[in-house]
C-alpha cells in the first residue's frame, strides 16, 4: 500500500470515528446530519465530534473519571494544541482531531473559529457566573462559531456574494446562539445543582421567575427569526438540514414556554422522538417553522 493510500484509509477511519460519536451522543444533531449528502455530512460529523470530545473533557467523562480541574485544563489545552497542529499539518494520532483537521483544511475553518471555541470551553473550568459581556463572549465561542464552521462546510465549492455571505453568517451565528440559549434554559436544574454554574446573567435558583423565562425566550425567538431569514440562501440539501434544526429548536422553545419557571429548576424538557420525526418530515420541504412560536404566543 502506498503512502497516499495509507492516508486515504486513515482519513476514512477518522471520519467513521466521528460519525460514531454523533450517533452515540445526539439524536437531534444526528437526525439533521442524515439529511445531508455524504461528503457534507462527514464534515458536520467531524465538527460535532471535536466539539463533543472537548465538552466531555470539561463536563462529562473526565469528571466521571475523577480528574481534577488542573488535569482537565491540561487535557483541554493539549486537545487545542493537537487540533491546531493537525490543522497545519494534516495529521493527528487522535482520530477525532484528524477528522476535524481534514474538514478544516477542506472547508477553510481556521484558528479564528477554533480559538474562541476552546476559550469558551476553558471558561467552564474557571468561571461559574457570567455578566452580559462574558455571556456574549461565551455564547459566541461555544455555539456561534460552531454554526460558522457548519456554514463553511455547506458552502464548499460554492460562490456567494458579499451580501449573501453576510446574511448567511448572521443566520449561522444566531442559530448557534439559539441552540445554546435553549440548552441553558432547559438545563437550568443541572447547571445549578450539579455543575454549580449560572450562565444567564443575574439568574439564580432562588430568583428565577416566569418573567425571566419569558424574557429569555423572547431573545431566543429573535435568534430563531434571524436564522430562519437566512435559510433561502443555503444550498438545497443543507437548507433542509438547517430547517430541521430550526424546527427542533422552535419546538423545544415552545415546550419551555409551556413549562412553569419553577418546573425548569427540577426537570429537563425534551422533544419526544415522534414529534422530532414529524418535524423532520416537514423539514424536507426546505423551510423552517418559526410560525409556531407566533402561534404559541397568541394561543
Amino acid at each position: 500500500m502506498g503512502v497516499e493510500d495509507s492516508l486515504a484509509r486513515y482519513n476514512a477511519a477518522a471520519l467513521k470515528t466521528s460519525a460514531e460519536v454523533i450517533r452515540c451522543y445526539s439524536t437531534s444533531f444526528g437526525m439533521a446530519s442524515r439529511i445531508l449528502d455524504r461528503t457534507t455530512r462527514s464534515h458536520i460529523e467531524a465538527v460535532y465530534a471535536l466539539v463533543r470530545v472537548a465538552d466531555e473533557i470539561v463536563d462529562g467523562a473526565a469528571a466521571g473519571a475523577g480528574l481534577s480541574a488542573d488535569v482537565v485544563e491540561q487535557l483541554l489545552d493539549g486537545l487545542e494544541r493537537d487540533t491546531e497542529t493537525a490543522m497545519a499539518t494534516g495529521y493527528s494520532a487522535n482520530l477525532v482531531v484528524h477528522a476535524f483537521a481534514v474538514t478544516a483544511r477542506t472547508t477553510g475553518i481556521g484558528t479564528e473559529l477554533t480559538r474562541p471555541f476552546f476559550a469558551s470551553m476553558r471558561a467552564d473550568i474557571t468561571q461559574s457566573e457570567h455578566d452580559q459581556e462574558s455571556f456574549d463572549r461565551y455564547v459566541y465561542g461555544s455555539a456561534e462559531v460552531v454554526g460558522l464552521m457548519c456554514l463553511r462546510a455547506f458552502l464548499v465549492g460554492r460562490r456567494v456574494t458579499a451580501e449573501e455571505d453576510a446574511v448567511l453568517v448572521d443566520g449561522a451565528r444566531h442559530l448557534g446562539a439559539a441552540f445554546q440559549k435553549i440548552n441553558f434554559l432547559r438545563d437550568l436544574a443541572e447547571d445549578f445543582s450539579t455543575l454549580g454554574r449560572s450562565y444567564f446573567p443575574g439568574v439564580r435558583p432562588g430568583n428565577f421567575t416566569e418573567a425571566d423565562k419569558l424574557r429569555l425566550l423572547a431573545d431566543i425567538d429573535e435568534d430563531l427569526r434571524i436564522s430562519a431569514a437566512a435559510l433561502p440562501g443555503l444550498p438545497a440539501t443543507p437548507r433542509r438540514a438547517v430547517a430541521l434544526a430550526q424546527g427542533l429548536f422552535t419546538e423545544l422553545a415552545l415546550r419551555l414556554r409551556r413549562t412553569p419557571a419553577d418546573d425548569l429548576l427540577r426537570a429537563r424538557i425534551r422533544v419526544p422522538n415522534l414529534v422530532k420525526f414529524r418535524i423532520m418530515a416537514k423539514a424536507f420541504t426546505g423551510r423552517a417553522v418559526p410560525e409556531l412560536a407566533a402561534q404559541e404566543r397568541t394561543a
